[in-house]
């Protein structure tokens, strides 16, 4: 029996489906684009003809045509959008997500590494996004170990003992500053201080008088001097916190609060702030209009175009195996057409991947450190001018 198969006319007139009120494509990504509507007529009758029309019928429409042309430029949008976003989103995190990039220069800042300086100054203690808490216990002589879900005995500056975890960050004991032993005259005895201040006839003086003529650096580093000996030479005190179960060291002698610093380890997680970039996905990259595509990126578009359509006039002539003309049976070529068009479609996408690949950054600065070394070592083969007075 045969089936009826449509055929393409030989041409079509997108701009006359939009003034009908129709969608020629899809998903109307470019339908507003003039340029790409200039040319989707031409796109098709460029693949009917490459795929052998008029002299081979082309089971197509001119809307199959103007859909495989949509998709193209879409997908080029999409690869050149990944690499986008992928070179540049260090850079990107934290801007408003309102504005699009599309086609836009992005000037490396310091926002990303910022970002992570941030980290880093949070379990540091020195900076950062994360909030460090204060708390206390109420120690007691001769016992070491404290349940810090006990809130009969734990107190937190902001959390519940016992519901939301904490991260112990820093101890503190009551030892004597170590501001207070640098002025202390005996710190100086020997051959310390004192040498020194005999080298300026002072021997006699207080041996604050050495501030007036040391840099403040000096102090410093006296003052770290004095406590890494205490932490060194002296009886540490330091904790254990394991399960929520704090143990201190060494053994407490007498009743005392005992103070910590900590954190929730909620905080830590971060929060999702709406309206900033975060992530590869809310980066925003919009379509790429085909106005503004190159002519290079146009002509990978109409390639690709082309292959989608062999891809789908293969899957239509897959439907019918054979077709019945006068006398005898015609059999059509749609698993070859679709091999042929994927395999195309898989080439095209390799090539334009490593083009961009080419083009990143560290590639462009891999090449113009080549090109400065290649330069300095004809600049050394120049033989120098000769003086002559």
């Amino acid at each position: 029996m045969a089936q009826d198969i449509s055929i393409w006319p030989g041409s079509g007139s997108f701009s006359a489906s939009l003034a009908a009120s129709e969608s020629p494509t899809p998903f109307a990504l470019y339908d507003t684009d003039v340029e790409f509507t200039a040319s989707a007529d031409s796109t098709a009758i460029w693949c009917a003809r490459r795929l052998g029309y008029p002299i081979v019928d082309i089971e197509l429409q001119d809307k199959n045509f103007w859909a495989c042309f949509e998709e193209s430029v879409s997908e080029y949008s999409a690869q050149v959008n990944r690499y986008n976003i992928r070179e540049n989103l260090l850079n990107l995190q934290g801007s408003a997500t309102a504005s699009s990039f599309t086609g836009k220069q992005i000037k490396g800042g310091l926002d990303g590494i910022i970002q992570i300086a941030k980290t880093y100054g949070s379990e540091a203690g020195s900076g950062g996004d994360i909030t460090w808490y204060s708390g206390s216990i109420a120690v007691t002589a001769s016992q070491q170990v404290y349940d810090l879900e006990d809130s009969s005995q734990t107190t937190y500056e902001s959390g519940t003992p016992g519901t939301d975890n904490i991260e112990v960050k820093k101890i503190f004991h009551e030892g004597t500053p170590a501001i207070n032993r640098l002025f202390d005259p005996y710190v100086g005895s020997g051959a310390g201080t004192s040498h020194m201040m005999q080298s300026f006839g002072w021997g006699g003086y207080s041996p604050a008088i050495n501030y007036m003529v040391m840099p403040l650096y000096d102090d410093m580093l006296r003052m770290q001097e004095i406590e890494f000996n205490d932490l060194v030479r002296k009886s540490a005190h330091t904790f254990e916190l394991i399960n929520n179960k704090l143990r201190i060291f060494p053994k407490p002698t007498t009743d005392y609060t005992f103070h910590f610093q900590y954190i929730k380890t909620s905080d830590r997680q971060g929060t999702s702030s709406p309206g900033v970039v975060s992530d590869f996905s809310n980066i925003a990259y919009d379509n790429m209009e085909y106005r503004f595509i190159n002519d290079p990126g146009k002509s990978w578009i109409k390639k690709y175009t082309l292959a989608l359509v062999k891809e789908l006039l293969g899957a239509v002539r897959g439907k019918y195996s054979s077709v019945p003309i006068p006398g005898a049976e015609t059999t059509l070529d749609g698993d070859a057409l679709r091999s042929e068009g994927s395999a195309e479609r898989e080439t095209l996408i390799a090539q334009l991947r490593e083009d961009l690949e080419a083009a990143s950054r560290r590639n462009s600065m891999e090449r113009n450190k080549e090109e400065s070394e290649f330069q300095q070592e004809l600049i050394n083969k120049v033989p120098l001018g000769i003086y002559i007075g």
